[in-house]
């Protein structure tokens, strides 16, 4: 079978990071992606429940409560970061 490239952009941080746990599995970037490439596929939807944790839905709400507007995942970790 042959074989193609994806690329993909992400930060800095959170590829060394995957690096860093996907070797200490046993594999790399590549085939951790495979692996989640190939799940998907087989059960024909993600692979996980995209969401958000306990304490971003808390400060969500919190936020809503106080009315103050956040418009996507990444404005509530700052609001999240900056508390």
């Amino acid at each position: 079978m042959s074989t193609t490239t994806i690329a993909i952009r992400t930060d800095e941080e959170t590829k060394r990071e995957a690096q860093k746990l996907f070797k200490s599995m046993g594999m790399d970037m590549s085939t951790a992606i495979n692996m989640f490439l190939r799940q998907t596929i087989s059960e024909h939807r993600l692979p996980f429940r995209p969401g958000l944790s306990r304490f971003e839905r808390e400060v969500l709400d919190a936020a809503s409560e106080e009315s103050i507007p956040v418009r996507d995942i990444d404005e509530l970790r700052e609001i999240i970061a900056n508390a």
